[in-house]
């Protein structure tokens, strides 16, 4: 089971977060993204969040990702972490908008 959620800041991820963990997901099943790396590396950090590795993509996608564009790699991430192409696709249009994609995976 994947679930996606959209917030606008860290407060309101640190919520959604804690409402996820009641319905049975722990923080490791729990993927944050936002198009600003050094923001989702430090809301991954802050909240205790997992990070797409290549536990996730595999080590060719991983390797990759390392010569794409930041959109490019964050739709490949959120594919790997469970949404279609196309849902990944909509998820990286809200964080051109500085939103927050939440994706939860069990």
């Amino acid at each position: 089971m994947t679930m996606k959620r959209i917030v606008e800041n860290a407060v309101q991820a640190k919520q959604e977060i804690e409402n996820l963990t009641t319905q049975g997901f722990t923080h490791d099943d729990i993927y944050i993204f936002a198009h600003d790396k050094k923001r989702s590396d430090d809301i991954t950090d802050a909240l205790d969040t997992e990070k797409v590795g290549m536990k996730e993509q595999g080590f060719l996608d991983s390797m990759k990702n390392m010569f794409t564009s930041r959109g490019d790699e964050l739709r490949s991430k959120m594919e790997a972490a469970g949404l279609t192409a196309e849902e990944a696709a909509d998820a990286e249009r809200e964080l051109d908008h500085g939103k927050l994609v939440i994706i939860a995976k069990k």
